[in-house]
């Protein structure tokens, strides 16, 4: 064994691979260790405080992926929230890597993998964050690798295997991870049946059994969702649903944005090699002599391979791009699609390394400087406040005061748990109280995370918009019961929903604030109320 290893890394290729894989992973530790949770992450957390076969907004698989790391450690932190989507993402860049290498060549895969390992937001979104999409690309990398083995391991006929059952069980894991995951199974239905050398997959007895396997696999959202009046369905559903006219100018901007998340030396270039690819592959239908022409080429079924990547991509790409005219798109809804992309890039790269090594190795690597110099200098605003001003580590005396800094809505869990520790009061009020309720979903997630280690109790939340809240308690549970209600300033200041919660309880009174300092400056400041005695439910538009 150790021999077989000590031969595999003799080559330079397998050390470029094996760099590529432990540089990416260390560099997201390293951010993952000072990067403060962000909204959806604390939100995610209340995932795991609560198991279930699948939730309001998303399927079961981001609530494992969450938990695993405060699971496996005992420890409540950002680092050990992102643990799982760490781990996952050197899957996903595995298994991409090995599907580039199947369907191109070697040099492809390892462009490939790096310009994966190298897009924010592929290694934020994908690789850093505790998010749904850090399943669901886990499967969609896998489904990529059996499909590319499942349609051309056979240079001449193709015959349906067992590999069809396979992927009707990964594609249904995929959709457990995020929705997204039944785009993937449509493109390869769209895949299967735009070329015919494939479409006997579609009336195999092995696509039966795997549509089988997939109706087990998403079994844990059909049967919370029987339960719930298909509420995550009718949810995500209705985001899709025209609510006015049509923006152009909302189409640009997406475009803009994706570019922008991408980084443009990538973005830029996916976008281009997707349209080109596509245009050439329709080329070659339309004119039968190109078709067989490229049937025969030396690499064999180019043409199919690039269809079948651009049936896995550009569903997302533009389908979400069109719907960004009529209703919000976020960023990451696109990025799946440019991720399946890069394997296109890649083999581009490839053939124009060939003929250009220095001008692809000057892409790469400028990209990648420029890259890590942007997210070292975010990260160290964020995290030490740089740019802050006043700041105890602001440059130049800094120049962006905290009332215009976005980023001080990342909260440093630690300082909000140690504030409780420090405060005799706040403590023997957190002790004695029978739940706790913030105004906001998300500032649910944060004070979670802050109080669990310390002293265990039920967090609800007090909104028009509870999300997954709604389903984890009764409206009615903590009738005749003491609260704590925690906020930030910016909701401290609305006396009119101070006013509110007061008028649902017999007393409620400020016990406390805790301050949270970035720079030795307070960017924030959480403020605790005790409530006593709530007098009557508080209305939820769903849930129980």
């Amino acid at each position: 064994m150790i021999l077989e290893l000590q031969k595999w890394l003799a080559n330079r290729a397998h050390q470029q691979i094996l760099g590529l894989l432990v540089g990416g992973l260390l560099a997201r530790v390293l951010i993952a260790l000072w990067l403060y949770p962000g909204f959806d992450e604390a939100y995610y957390y209340l995932y795991t405080l609560h198991p279930d076969w699948s939730y309001f907004d998303h399927p079961v698989l981001v609530a494992l992926t969450t938990g695993f790391g405060p699971w496996l450690t005992g420890s409540i932190s950002q680092f050990t929230l992102r643990l799982g989507t760490l781990i996952l993402y050197t899957g996903s860049l595995i298994f991409l890597y090995q599907t580039g290498a199947f369907l191109f060549n070697q040099r492809a895969a390892r462009l490939t993998l790096a310009i994966a390992s190298m897009a924010p937001i592929f290694l934020i979104g994908f690789g850093l964050l505790t998010l749904p999409d850090s399943p669901l690309m886990f499967f969609w990398a896998l489904c990529l690798y059996v499909t590319a083995h499942e349609f051309f391991r056979q240079p001449d006929a193709y015959c349906p295997s067992y590999r069809l059952a396979i992927i009707g069980l990964v594609v249904g894991l995929a959709c457990l991870g995020k929705y997204h995951g039944f785009v993937l199974g449509v493109g390869l239905i769209g895949f299967c049946l735009t070329n015919r050398r494939y479409r006997p997959a579609l009336a195999s007895p092995w696509t039966g059994l795997g549509f089988g396997l997939f109706l087990i696999a998403i079994g844990p959202i059909l049967f919370w969702n029987a339960q719930h009046e298909w509420i995550s369905i009718r949810f995500q559903s209705a985001r899709g649903v025209p609510d006015g006219g049509y923006n152009l100018l909302e189409v640009i901007g997406t475009f803009l944005t994706g570019v922008l998340y991408l980084f443009p030396t990538i973005g830029i270039p996916l976008w281009w090699v997707s349209l080109k690819t596509l245009w050439q592959n329709l080329s070659s239908k339309w004119n039968k002599k190109n078709a067989l022409r490229l049937d025969t080429a030396t690499i064999a079924h180019l043409p199919d391979k690039q269809s079948l990547i651009l049936w896995l991509s550009l569903p997302l790409i533009l389908g979400f791009a069109f719907v960004s005219g009529y209703t919000q798109v976020l960023p990451t809804w696109q990025i799946p699609g440019f991720w399946t992309a890069t394997l296109l890039l890649g083999q581009q790269a490839a053939e124009r390394q060939r003929r250009s090594p220095r001008l692809i190795r000057r892409w790469l690597v400028g990209s990648a400087l420029v890259i890590v110099t942007i997210l070292a200098i975010a990260l160290s605003h964020i995290a030490a406040g740089t740019f802050q001003k006043p700041g105890q580590y602001a440059l130049l005396g800094g120049f962006l005061p905290p009332s215009a800094d976005a980023s001080v809505q990342l909260i440093d869990i630690q300082q909000l748990r140690q504030g409780f520790v420090q405060s005799p009061e706040l403590m023997a009020a957190l002790k004695n109280t029978d739940f706790v309720f913030t105004n906001r979903y998300y500032l649910a997630g944060q004070v979670a995370m802050a109080i669990m280690p310390l002293e265990p109790k039920p967090i609800t939340c007090f909104d028009r918009d509870l999300r997954g809240l709604a389903f984890w308690s009764k409206a009615d549970q903590w009738v005749g019961q003491d609260a704590l209600y925690i906020t930030t300033r910016q909701f401290q200041k609305r006396q009119s929903l101070l006013a509110l919660y007061q008028s649902y309880f017999e007393s409620m009174q400020e016990i406390g604030a805790i301050p949270i300092r970035r720079g030795g400056t307070v960017t924030e400041v959480f403020f605790i109320y005790q409530a006593k005695k709530l007098l009557k439910p508080y209305p939820r538009r769903y849930g129980v």
